[in-house]
């Protein structure tokens, strides 16, 4: 593995991870990643993502576990951007069609699905 080259920006950036278990079947699992694809994921949800500040936006996955990671300016507020996102244009159809793969309620926004996560470590300074 070599891993993932991260882009860098000129200017303070901070960086949010979330969470999130997919329903426990194979077929659920490859249609998340089939979803997220570059050939299949919704260009006006990416072009909403990027709209309400978020430089880049990852997600890994690991059996039915999800991680995301967000990066954004050091001044993003998370809320206010939530928020706005929700009332983007196919943002609440993209969240009630890909929740069939998830394991939460299908009528939750997504950041009532997804978990943030707390850092415990980091190489200390």
């Amino acid at each position: 593995m070599d891993g993932y080259k991260q882009k860098q920006y000129s200017f303070p950036t901070k960086r949010f991870v979330q969470t999130l278990e997919l329903k426990s079947s194979e077929e659920a699992r490859m249609e998340y990643i089939k979803w997220h694809s570059k050939e299949y994921s919704w260009k006006e949800v990416r072009e909403g993502i990027k709209e309400v500040g978020i430089l880049e936006m990852e997600i890994y996955i690991f059996g039915n576990t999800l991680v995301m990671i967000v990066v954004a300016p050091i001044d993003f507020d998370w809320a206010t951007a939530m928020s706005r996102l929700a009332t983007l244009p196919r943002q609440s159809e993209w969240e009630a069609f890909i929740s069939q793969f998830q394991g939460c309620d299908s009528d939750a926004t997504s950041d009532e699905k997804w978990q943030m996560m707390e850092r415990i470590f980091y190489l200390y300074e």
